[in-house]
């Protein structure tokens, strides 16, 4: 009896039909235990032992390219479902190097296996909306050994006849001449399949054909196949592959790029042709072996509006997890994709050729954040220890240019040799020579806006005029501006251009672009009067996105490419507070997914932590472990960085625009604000008196200074400096007792840990010795915590018996590693020892995609 909707082969529960051949069907399902859907193809007979071994051999092809086979049922077959049209020519030979590289990794990852896939084919191919490559119907996979296969009236491809037409002919202009003449054929029988395949999708015509079967083996087999139609850079590669005799054919595929010749970027070509026939939507489907079943995966064709943009997919770093750092951003010719990358807590740039199989790290970039490309795209300058700095792409050490005075919030470069960049909350932007120099201001912050931070720069084609994003506590009041890279700060435009809470670019033609609900819009724009000059036009959706700060995962080249990311969601997004013992044993979690910055309270009984909030941006929530739920103290918007005070009877903590509060937890009363002007609290004194906190002086980088909470016996309150140098001091802890404070200094070149008396100055010492960050006491005082400048490794240094005029400690020692958070990720230190700290969820390099739009603004003919 044939399945109609609503009947199940097991678990499966058949939704429609897709296609029919002569040994079978195809249906869409779906499969109630994992809650997806699938294809299913299912066979007029019950399978073999042999069968089903083989099938499951070719079900261990697990990789990105290849169609997934999921179940074997005693006459059917579970596959994934995927939509996508097949692969057709002609394409730009940078574009069609994309995809051909895909499919060389897929028929390598089969052929390590011994799997020979037999039947490769453009119809075999498959390209997703995403551009990702899926190789398609291993019916006529060989698994192992050699033997023969003739062709007969037997033959699944020639069953298929009666159901497809064309088929046969299809088929047969793809095969090796060996594998024509019914002889033992092996992997080099794909390897001349793709060289047909390439040869077709750059030219857009089969390399053999003929009126029938017979005469189109004979090309195949008698013909010498013509290769000046194709791109001189390919000739090479295709020649080795399409030599007639097997034994002087490329032996491995994954040696056929070392054939290629000068290969060019996407950038350097026109714009890509809308495809010439309608979509064809695939339900990809990997067939174990032609014995069982014969019939190919040809879905029913529905009529879809004709392409206008081509996009590519690409895979993040290998073992590389979500980062709000990893804005991949494409050089400004278009010819190289760079991006920040976490791989085994280590903070990178990457950079990587489009047509390239993979990233390459550029070293000396660790704990890199916010890079940006030279005009020239020959150079990258980042943020690192403290640091602005650059690096050519074609390797060398990185050369510092100055002091960055925080985490670094984007920067941008002119044809001029001018750098614009932002570096840190409270700080306008800054400008220095391209040969580094020491910053001067050119735009400033009013605290009273409400405004806390400009980021993003983004130089306009004159040079000059830049554009650049200020983001407000408050945001809705988030706004777009254009400045002059030459004018005073008070000079600046105090003209939005846009309201919108997100970093902004300038792409042409004539357009910004910029993120508003996750959604990537373009704008027209005149650069020569700064304003905008039309209605936004949507170009994607489900960019990733950090609002609170404003920072979107997208950039554009001036030569028609675009690159965003997706599916990571945002900065803090995917980190789950994580109990950690000294020895770096995992164990439970804390609270919702998304917190950060914890704080635990003096008695161990509490946490508080900084969560992502839709109603104000960041807010500070209470967590109590013993009874559970999780209820926000804070109310103002823009609220991080939770400090207890020694009783546990209240919290301080900062918000965007540099203001201190405190919060009584036992009162229903809103917190109160202590201390205006670029000042972040990181610790309470042990007696309750004074918090110590950041302030961010444009002149001397970041200064520690004390805050008092009660005026004494002068009854003055106001901040001031306790270390207060020429370089940047920053997360100032107390120790237990009192008498000894521990901070970060950059004043060494790098960012390093030191201890130096309180509340009186007298001695000073420096703890780390390959550079620290984030010192945190134990309860005890015993020891001092911290982490490397890249977050990925926790130290410890025993503190021994100290006199008031010496601090004695031993050698630091590295407890665990840890995967960073941004920044690196702040910790805390419980009474009994055990450490929580933000880690990475369950996002990683295969959850969240890059994608290239190779020619963006067709999206604007829509």
């Amino acid at each position: 009896m044939p399945l109609v909707p609503g009947d199940k082969l097991g678990p499966y529960e058949i939704l429609s039909a897709i296609g029919k051949g002569g040994m079978g069907e195809v249906f869409k399902a779906h499969d109630s235990r994992l809650g997806r859907d699938v294809a299913i193809k299912v066979s007029a007979t019950q399978f073999s032992e042999r069968f089903e071994r083989e099938a499951r051999a070719i079900a261990a092809l697990n990789h990105p390219n290849i169609c997934t086979l999921f179940d074997v049922g005693p006459n059917y077959l579970v596959m994934e479902f995927v939509e996508g049209e097949s692969l057709k020519g002609p394409l730009p030979l940078a574009t069609a190097i994309l995809y051909a590289r895909q499919i060389t990794s897929a028929l390598e990852a089969a052929h390590e296996k011994a799997i020979t896939h037999r039947d490769l084919k453009p119809g075999n191919i498959m390209l997703t909306p995403d551009g990702v490559i899926k190789v398609l119907d291993f019916g006529l996979a060989k698994f192992g050994g050699s033997a023969p296969t003739a062709i007969s009236e037997d033959s699944p491809t020639l069953s298929m006849a009666a159901t497809q037409a064309g088929t046969i002919l299809g088929t047969a202009a793809y095969m090796a001449p060996e594998q024509a003449r019914g002889k033992p054929v092996d992997k080099r029988a794909d390897i001349w399949a793709f060289g047909v395949v390439f040869h077709e999708i750059l030219t857009g015509q089969r390399l053999f054909k003929g009126e029938d079967l017979t005469e189109t083996l004979a090309a195949v087999v008698m013909r010498d196949p013509d290769l000046t139609p194709v791109p001189h850079e390919v000739r090479r590669l295709l020649h080795k592959c399409l030599q007639k005799d097997p034994k002087k054919r490329l032996r491995d595929i994954g040696d056929v790029w070392d054939l290629l010749d000068e290969p060019p970027a996407p950038a350097a070509t026109a714009a890509l042709p809308p495809a010439k026939s309608s979509k064809l939507p695939w339900i990809a489907a990997a067939l174990a072996t032609a014995a069982a079943l014969a019939v190919t995966a040809y879905f029913l064709t529905r009529s879809q509006p004709q392409p206008l943009l081509r996009k590519v997919a690409l895979v993040a770093p290998e073992g590389s997890t979500y980062d709000p750092g990893s804005v991949p951003m494409v050089s400004p010719d278009g010819r190289l994709l760079m991006m920040k990358a976490n791989v085994n807590g280590q903070a990178s740039i990457w950079v990587r050729d489009p047509a390239a199989l993979s990233f390459r790290m550029l070293p000396g970039t660790e704990g890199v954040n916010l890079p940006f490309w030279s005009p020239d795209s020959k150079s990258i300058a980042f943020f690192a220890d403290g640091k602005l700095k650059r690096v050519d792409v074609a390797g060398g050490p990185p050369i510092t240019l100055c002091n960055s005075q925080g985490f670094g919030r984007g920067g941008s470069w002119s044809p001029s040799g001018v750098i614009l960049f932002s570096p840190d909350v409270g700080i306008g932007i800054l400008r220095i020579p391209e040969a580094g120099g020491t910053p001067t201001p050119v735009t400033s912050l009013d605290a009273k806006s409400g405004i806390g931070l400009h980021r993003s720069p983004w130089f306009l084609p004159d040079g000059r005029h830049f554009l650049y994003s200020a983001i407000s506590s408050d945001r809705s009041k988030s706004a777009v501006y254009v400045g002059d890279a030459d004018a005073q700060p008070a000079a600046q435009s105090k003209e939005a251009v846009v309201t919108v809470n997100s970093n902004v670019a300038y792409g042409w033609p004539g357009h910004i672009l910029y993120v508003r609900d996750n959604t990537l819009m373009a704008q027209p724009f005149d650069p020569s009067v700064g304003k905008t000059t039309g209605a936004a036009v949507p170009l994607a959706e489900r960019i990733d996105m950090t609002s609170a700060a404003g920072l979107a995962q997208f950039s554009v080249s001036q030569t028609g490419v675009l690159a965003y990311s997706s599916g990571g969601g945002g900065a803090f997004d995917n980190l789950v507070l994580t109990w950690v013992s000294p020895a770096g044993v995992r164990g439970d979690t804390v609270g919702r997914i998304g917190a950060y910055e914890p704080a635990i309270s003096p008695d161990g009984k509490r946490i508080a932590y900084t969560r992502s909030d839709p109603r104000s941006a960041y807010a500070i929530f209470v967590l109590d472990l013993d009874r559970g739920g999780e209820s926000r103290v804070s109310s103002v918007v823009a609220a991080r960085t939770p400090v207890w005070s020694p009783a546990g009877d209240r919290l301080a903590f900062n918000s965007l625009s540099g203001s201190i509060f405190v919060k009584q937890l036992a009162a229903s009363t809103p917190e109160e604000s202590l201390a205006n002007g670029s000042l972040r609290a990181y610790d309470w004194s042990r007696d309750g008196n004074f918090l110590l906190a950041n302030y961010l002086d444009p002149t001397t980088q970041e200064d520690i200074y004390v805050v008092p909470l009660t005026g004494g016996k002068t009854g003055d309150t106001k901040p001031y400096p306790y270390i207060n140098s020429k370089a940047g001091e920053h997360q100032p802890k107390l120790s237990p007792n009192g008498r000894w404070l521990a901070y970060t200094s950059d004043e060494t070149g790098s960012a390093q840990i030191f201890v130096e008396s309180f509340p009186q100055k007298g001695g000073k010492w420096q703890i780390s010795v390959d550079g620290g960050s984030r010192p945190v006491w134990s309860r005890d005082g015993k020891q001092l915590f911290f982490v490397d400048p890249q977050g990925g490794k926790i130290y410890a240094t025993t503190v021994a018996a100290s006199s008031a005029a010496a601090f004695n400690w031993s050698p630091p020692k590295p407890l665990f590693d840890v995967q960073s958070g941004p920044d690196p990720s702040p910790y805390d230190v419980a009474p009994d020892g055990r450490f929580l700290l933000p880690q990475p969820g369950n996002r990683s390099a295969t959850s969240f995609s890059v994608t290239l739009v190779l020619d963006w603004h067709a999206a604007l003919k829509k």
